[in-house]
């Protein structure tokens, strides 16, 4: 995998994680306005760079898949290396 690409996954992983945790603490302190927004600005930055992720190299999951056929995937997958 290119270092271009894991560091943009690294990203979007790390910035799930924010969205994860922040939506347990959300789970209990639903009215948290400060939360709220917090959850919306990483939901934001999350949303673009997946768009980033997905132009460059495709979608990440099958949710985002927009081809004519199914054939969605032409490289290698992660476990078969480049």
């Amino acid at each position: 995998m290119n270092k271009g690409k894991e560091n943009m996954l690294h990203f979007i992983n790390e910035v799930s994680f924010v969205l994860d945790d922040v939506s347990l603490f959300l789970d209990t302190h639903p009215h948290d306005k400060s939360a709220m927004a917090y959850y919306n600005k990483y939901k934001k930055i999350r949303n673009e760079a997946i768009k980033e992720y997905e132009n460059i190299y495709g979608p990440l999951t099958r949710y985002n898949v927009n081809t004519p056929d199914w054939t969605w995937v032409s490289s290698p997958w992660p476990w078969e290396g480049e």
